[in-house]
């Protein structure tokens, strides 16, 4: 066994780690993403990654609806009740079982927090029988999905205090809390009783670590198993490294530029195509994200395959069309190749922030793209907060940002938010479709059994015509892998890292 040694997790924080084998039986997981609370509604996601806790709904690989701790759901005619008829015989950690009153219990807390279950027009959630029944003030068709958000997840009435928070994490899953250190490690064993198929993995731990070149570090020397989120020189780094696996998929989070369409240089839908049309979006994909086919040639990326329109591609640069679109809208080239119209020069700000840290170099690849137009574009780098505060106040012109379109497995609730009537904070500003309105509303109240494909396809179709937000990149999820590991795969909207499929290797 190699000795342990100290790895630097972050500003002046050192933490002994030792490297795990297979024969030790421990599948060493490392992260970014600290463990901020026992809350569901603050950190439930790291629970539930790690199949600690589980929820009533799970969601496929496309993002559809099926079984969790609810077997089956139906809904009645009228579309305002929903009841969820809960597996049985399952247990909680401490041995407790799982009922529809316990359900209701964790899920009336979820619903008095601020999280996903508040966007549904919830008239109350109470317990019949074996089922959990969730009645509405008005149809909503996503209601499923936002069940099987982390937020929502089903825990042991042990768990929380007297005022409802979490204070500890009694699941279902078939891993259990062994030892939590917040807000850095974790470790699990197997939990026997679990109602599913016993894991091959006998125990894990998870590990965050914030800096993207310990992460690589720790794969390389073998002190972990599986390292999440790899930036771009590391990943081609241990690309080339025999030990391990690379993995990499498309989420649902795309790198957008939302567009102040009430801005007269950008009302026209012609100004923003033009402006797509610049874009050497596969240019800035291998640069700088180094990732070819993370270029964005519309909203959707593939794995949103209800939403993704396969027949078009519209992430090549036509510079020429580009400039001939801005020719027709009366935007002349002066001797230095750069425009203006009526005597206005096209002078823009494009706000970003350093959060992410790509968005700023994107931003600086775009501002030399445009110039090839004759389009002066100002940078600012700013904090995340000033793109909705200029939104609000109406002084933003444009925000290069990440949208995050698998809050929860169905996008919709995400749509309503950014392309409603006024807008969002992340989403269109000054911009409306009514069209598009009557499809979101639609989908929000179409039945189980209704063929909604043509709608999403609809509203794609609008998005990526009128670009109300001109799409950028696409987000892709990485992990490097040891050798030793068998049936890894990644959950494309990161609900979790399916450690129950994992193996040692023979």
């Amino acid at each position: 066994m190699l000795q342990p040694r100290s790895i630097l997790l972050g500003a002046g924080l050192l933490a002994v780690t030792a490297v795990s084998h297979a024969t030790e039986g421990v599948l060493d997981i490392v992260a970014p993403w600290e463990i901020g609370s026992t809350d569901p509604a603050k950190a439930g996601y790291v629970y539930t990654r790690l199949q600690i806790s589980e929820t009533l709904v799970e969601v496929d690989d496309r993002g559809q609806p099926e079984a969790g701790l609810a077997e089956s759901w139906t809904l009645s005619e009228d579309r305002l009740t929903w009841r969820f008829r809960l597996r049985p015989g399952v247990q909680f950690h401490d041995g407790s079982p799982l009922t529809a009153e316990v359900a209701v219990q964790a899920l009336n807390l979820a619903l008095a927090k601020p999280g996903m279950l508040s966007q549904a027009p919830v008239a109350a959630i109470a317990a019949e029988g074996n089922e959990v029944v969730v009645r509405l003030r008005s149809p909503f068709a996503p209601l499923p999905a936002l069940l099987a958000h982390s937020s929502v997840q089903i825990l042991a009435p042990a768990s929380y205090n007297e005022a409802g928070e979490a204070t500890q994490v009694i699941g279902t899953g078939p891993y259990r809390i062994e030892q939590l250190q917040m807000p850095q490690k974790l470790t699990a064993g197997v939990f026997q009783d679990y109602w599913g198929e016993a894991p091959a993995i006998e125990r894990l731990s998870y590990l965050a670590a914030g800096r993207g070149e310990t992460r690589a570090l720790m794969a390389e020397s073998g002190d972990a198993d599986v390292v999440f989120t790899l930036d771009p020189a590391s990943r081609a780094r241990l690309q080339r490294n025999a030990k391990l696996a690379v993995q990499a998929v498309a989420i649902p989070r795309t790198v957008t530029l939302k567009v102040n369409a009430g801005h007269p240089f950008l009302a026209e839908p012609e100004a923003r195509r033009a402006l797509s049309l610049a874009l050497e979006r596969t240019g800035m994909a291998v640069a700088l994200l180094r990732t070819p086919e993370a270029g964005a040639g519309q909203l959707f990326p593939p794995s949103m395959t209800d939403w993704h329109l396969s027949q078009v591609s519209g992430a090549e640069r036509d510079l020429q069309q580009a400039k001939a679109l801005l020719a027709g809208l009366g935007w002349q080239a002066n001797d230095k190749g750069m425009l203006s119209r009526n005597g206005t020069p096209f002078k823009l700000t494009l706000t970003t922030f350093s959060d992410r840290p790509e968005l700023p170099l994107l931003a600086t690849a775009i501002q030399d793209q445009w110039r090839e137009l004759g389009v002066e574009l100002a940078v600012n780098v700013a904090n995340s907060s000033e793109i909705p505060a200029g939104h609000r106040d109406g002084t933003l012109e444009l925000g290069l940002m990440a949208r995050n379109f698998a809050l929860v497995p169905d996008p919709l609730g995400t749509l309503l938010q950014d392309f409603g009537p006024n807008g969002g904070d992340w989403g269109a500003m000054n911009w409306h479709s009514e069209r598009l309105g009557e499809i979101l509303q639609q989908l929000l109240t179409a039945t189980q059994d209704q063929d909604t494909a043509a709608l999403r396809r609809e509203a794609a179709t609008i998005l990526h015509e009128q670009l109300p937000v001109i799409p950028v990149a696409w987000y892709q999820q990485t992990a490097a892998v040891s050798r030793q590991v068998e049936g890894f795969s990644m959950d494309p909207f990161e609900r979790s890292y399916r450690v129950s499929d994992m193996r040692w290797a023979q």
